[in-house]
Formats: C-alpha cells, structure tokens, sequence
C-alpha cells in the first residue's frame, strides 16, 4: 500500500483527494496546512487517516512515500527540499518552481536520492491529449513536428479566484515573478516543451494589460501575452494566453510535414488535419465530410468513456497520478520526462525577464525592435539527465 499525504489544503487539494481515491493500491496517511482549520476540514472530508499544521511532524508521523504539493507557487521549492530530504517522492502541483534553477536542484536531488517527482501538468493526460501524444509517436505527422502553436485562456471576469485577485493588491499571486501568467501558463508552455526537439530555444515575449482592466485601475497584471519560440533546427511555436478573446481557448496544434492535429481540451476533441488537398472542387466538398466524421467519432469515444465513467473533469489528473504511483511501485519511467519540466520552468524564466525589463504596454510607441527582443535559453545542467 502506497502512503500518500497532501500540503497544502486548498481549493486544488480537494481535486487531488477526490483523484487519490479513485486509485487502488494508495491510501491519503495525513493532510497538512499551516492553518489547522484547512487542514482539518479537508481530513474531515475525505478518508484521510489524520491532518497536520506542521510539515516535519507530517513526515515524521505519518511517514508518506509520496507527498502531493498543493501550496501557493512561492512555497513549493522549500517544501519540495523538505519532502526529497526526507526520502519521499513528490508530486508538486504547477508552476512547478517560481525559477528553472530551483527546479534544477530538486531533480538533481531527486536523482541522487534515487526518488521521482513530477510536475501537475495534469492538461497533458486527458482522454483526447493521450489520443493525440499516440498519433504523434505513430508516424501520423510524417516526421518530427515543424510547427506548434498554444492557446490557453482565462476568463477574468468569472467569480472566485479572478475577482479576489482583482479585488486585492495584497493578493499571493501578484508576488509571483509572472504574477497572474505565472500560475496558469505552465499548463500551455508544457504542452509545447514537449514536442520541442531542441534544449535551447529562442524566445520573443510580447505582453501587456488590456484595455479592460486598464480601465479598472489595473496596472500591475499582464493579462495578455504572445509569445514566439524557434530552435537552432528552425522548428517553432507560437503560445497565446488571453483573458479577452472568446472563445476562450485551451486548444494545442501540432503540424508536421505531412499531416497535423488539432486538440481541443475543453471538449475533448482531437481532430486530424489532412496535409494533401483533393483536386479541383474536391477540396470544397470532401473535407466538410470528413471533419464532421470525426466530430461524429468523437462524440462516440466521448460517450464510450462517460458510459465507463471515466469522463470526470478531472480525469487527466487521475491518470497522471496514477501512472506517476506506477513509476514508483513498479520503477517505470515518470510520465512526464525531466527534460520537459525543467525546458517549461526556463522558457517561463525567459518571458518573465522580458517581460520585467519592458513596459507592459503596447509597443508601437517604444522604438523596440523585434531582435533587441531575443532571448537564448541556456543549455540545460550537465547534472540532470535528458530523456
């Protein structure tokens, strides 16, 4: 049985507790949260065997083999050191790190403890995204990819969590490096670090305030950004994040030099995008039938999971968990690669430091030039091992 423990007692630990329960062979030893009252109501709401407001009487109590990160961002190194020291394995939720260096020194610990980690780029392991990672490695692009592109949006004017970070200037978030970007990108970012065949890409960000919150008094929170990525081998990427364009998009492309995909998270579709055109009118008839098949086929895998009931919200973090609890027990590869989390954590680095040494505004008016915009991403440490 694989003892399993939860710091950090917030709204996102309830997602983890609901997932943790649906795995067998695990069971949730302690919950943790400097304020006791969170850590009481989450142990009171879930099996949990007992809760905590210190995280060393947690580890040496309950003893985990693996404990889930589910603090504010500018914690996770400090408490992700503590956990490795202590000899558990880690799964910390994203941002993974507020800075690639720290990200390095928890894997190169986590190897010398001979432990594993993985981030909560959970996004990557719902039904359509694992359909579409198949395909990729199956050939169906015709080679390597040349090109990608990421949209991940966010709805500020939702209540809750966008509302009390407008609201308060005192607000956790806005301490983050990256502010509001820095603790939703990693989810768009990671999809691109995956597919990216080279360690050291080049990075243009480009990122302001909207109108919209400019004319609320906002002046502190980048809310729309671009960003450009090219390697040495001339693949690119292109990743938008955007509080104001509808729909609000969380979608992936991946195009290769024969065929590409589209992948829709927020409706679990994955569509195949034919490289080849048909002749003549053919090209005006024939794909409008072969887009709505694959509409149609995915209505039918859609309902075929929901029917097995393993179409939750939330069933990419189930998967992730569960095939990271796999790695552990039968010492199987992680399932998300090293390399991915720490090319995530440094092209974050490199848009926030633009991003810092810029206006936030727009542009036009500043006389930047696109190249002056150019920023190399170092090779990653000879210390952590590559997939």
């Amino acid at each position: 049985m694989l003892k399993v423990a939860i710091v950090g007692c917030g709204k996102i630990a309830d997602a983890h507790a609901s997932q943790i329960q649906r795995i067998a062979g695990c069971e949730i030893v302690g919950v943790c949260d400097r304020e006791p009252l969170m850590a009481k109501q989450l142990y009171e709401r879930f099996p949990i065997a007992r809760h905590f407001s210190d995280l060393n009487e947690l580890l040496s109590e309950a003893r985990p083999d693996v404990v889930h990160i589910t603090t504010p961002p500018e914690s996770h190194f400090n408490i992700a050191r503590l956990c490795l020291e202590a000899g558990c394995h880690i799964y910390v939720e994203k941002p993974f790190t507020l800075h690639a260096e720290e990200a390095v020194r928890l894997v190169t610990l986590a190897e010398g403890k001979g432990l594993k980690l993985t981030a909560g780029h959970d996004d990557q392991f719902g039904h359509a995204a694992r359909r579409l990672r198949h395909l990729v490695n199956s050939g169906y692009l015709g080679g390597a990819p040349v090109h990608l592109e990421s949209y991940y949006c966010y709805d500020l004017t939702e209540p809750g969590y966008a509302r009390a970070l407008l609201g308060d200037k005192q607000h956790w978030v806005r301490r983050l490096p990256g502010k509001l970007l820095h603790n939703i990108i990693s989810h768009g970012i990671a999809r691109i670090a995956e597919f990216l065949t080279g360690d050291s890409p080049h990075v243009i960000a480009h990122g302001f305030t909207s109108p919209l919150l400019r004319k609320m008094g906002e002046t502190e929170i980048v809310d729309e950004l671009r960003v450009i990525l090219s390697d040495e081998e001339g693949q690119t990427a292109y990743f938008t994040f955007s509080s104001q364009m509808r729909p609000s998009l969380h979608q992936f492309r991946v195009y290769g030099p024969k065929n590409g995909l589209l992948l829709d998270s927020d409706q679990e579709l994955l569509i195949k995008l034919r490289g080849s055109r048909f002749k003549s009118y053919g090209e005006k008839f024939v794909p409008p039938v072969i887009f709505a098949g694959q509409y149609v086929e995915n209505l039918l895998t859609n309902l075929k999971s929901f029917w097995a009931r393993d179409f939750h919200m939330k069933s990419g973090m189930k998967f992730l968990i569960e095939a990271f609890y796999a790695s552990i027990v039968d010492d199987r590869p992680v399932p998300i690669p090293y390399r991915e989390i720490l090319l995530t954590a440094s092209i974050m680095d490199a848009i926030f430091e633009q991003l810092a040494s810029r206006p936030t505004r727009a542009r036009r008016d500043s006389g930047t030039e696109w190249n002056d915009m150019l920023t190399e991403l170092p090779p990653p440490p000879r210390t952590v091992t590559l997939a």
